[in-house]
């Protein structure tokens, strides 16, 4: 059994200026980033690097229809590097970008056509949630499909994978919130795996630490407080992305996928609403098993008291994150209840890659009875 697989190289700086000055970014890269990150991070180095912004071809969580806007644009460009500068659209485009790109993306997503890697890419989150620059996962939405689905081959590993909290700085609350509860989920559901390891779960619970410790200190301070943390939620965030990147995340992801390919919902926020779902799922099936370990840490994180009933604990878990994320009902997004069918056959049919790290199996009619809960 692999215990561990680490493919970037990571580095770390403060600043982009410091990181410019040991790794110059030169005219034979090709950025990707938002302009509104351009102007105060990369402007300033009076680099002659090339520039696709992202924001030029659609917004929100990636699709094939914004790869292959962007593959079109960098074919007008001789470049041997792609430096990714963004958030977990930007990263996962960039994956795929460095790919030898067939005319439809979709054929990469669907295998159609195998994934043949041609530039070097170097992977600079600027958002503290997905872990994308230390894994292989690219996930899109297939326009034509109604569906999201991803890539997960070495093909699709960067490179470089580059932490800088000072590109933290400009991100509003609300993307904070969501990206860093992915960050979260992507630290339990690995922790929760089969596949998990004792170094893979190092990894994961130093991440929920990290992010609760932060969490608590917002909590507490407001909002402003998360600039403090920044520099623990950039590492944390990381940190989940090594965990799941070799032990997978599960059910909760595969649920996610229902509401954020049809209603684009942020996929920490998506994944928010499953989440607590799954987890009295788990208890209910295997409560004397690896759950009731994460169990107790979130015990002792929450200051609970040691008698409380494993599905309190849960319970009091939601209402502390529910006063920094919402939570809502499913058709407050747009669900309809015909759905319930719809989305419990498409994660069965298009999510077995996650489904398959689930903590205990859950059968379809659980899956669906999810869907009704929460609807």
């Amino acid at each position: 059994m692999q215990a561990l697989r680490l493919v970037p190289t990571i580095l770390y700086f403060d600043t982009i200026a410091a990181f410019h000055a040991e790794y110059p970014i030169g005219e034979r890269d090709l950025l990707v980033t938002n302009e509104w990150l351009f102007g105060p991070y990369i402007e300033p180095l009076g680099t002659k690097v090339k520039v696709i912004f992202q924001e030029k071809f659609g917004t929100g969580e990636p699709s094939d229809e914004m790869i292959d806007g962007i593959v079109r644009e960098a074919s007008q460009y001789d470049y041997d590097r792609i430096i990714a500068l963004g958030g977990g659209t930007i990263l996962d485009i960039c994956k795929v970008l460095a790919l030898d790109v067939p005319e439809k993306s979709e054929d990469l997503y669907t295998g159609v056509c195998a994934p043949v890697k041609v530039k070097k890419l170097i992977a600079i989150p600027t958002t503290c949630g997905t872990g994308s620059e230390v894994t292989n996962v690219a996930i899109a939405e297939l326009k034509r499909l109604h569906l999201k689905k991803g890539i997960a081959v070495d093909e699709t590993y960067a490179d470089l994978a580059v932490l800088i909290p000072e590109t933290m700085k400009g991100l509003p609350y609300k993307v904070f919130i969501t990206s860093s509860v992915d960050a979260l989920i992507h630290a339990v559901e690995s922790y929760l795996s089969p596949k998990a390891s004792p170094f893979t779960e190092v990894f994961s619970l130093e991440a929920i630490g990290l992010i609760m410790k932060g969490y608590k200190a917002i909590a507490s301070g407001g909002e402003e407080k998360r600039f403090d943390y920044m520099k623990d939620f950039v590492i944390a965030s990381n940190y989940a992305g090594i965990a799941f990147g070799n032990a997978g995340c599960a059910a909760v992801h595969a649920l996610s996928y229902s509401i954020g390919g049809a209603f684009h919902v942020p996929h920490g926020e998506a994944n928010y609403q499953f989440f607590t779902a799954v987890m009295k799922k788990y208890i209910a099936k295997a409560p004397d098993g690896k759950i009731q370990n994460l169990t107790e840490i979130l015990r002792g994180i929450l200051d609970l008291s040691a008698d409380a009933a494993p599905l309190s604990v849960y319970d009091a878990f939601d209402a502390f994150l529910g006063k920094l994320i919402e939570k809502k009902p499913l058709k407050d997004y747009g669900m309809v209840e015909a759905q319930i069918d719809e989305f419990t056959a498409s994660t069965v049919d298009n999510q077995q890659r996650l489904l398959a790290n689930n903590y205990v199996f859950l059968e379809n009619g659980e899956l669906h009875a999810i869907f009704e809960e929460l609807f």
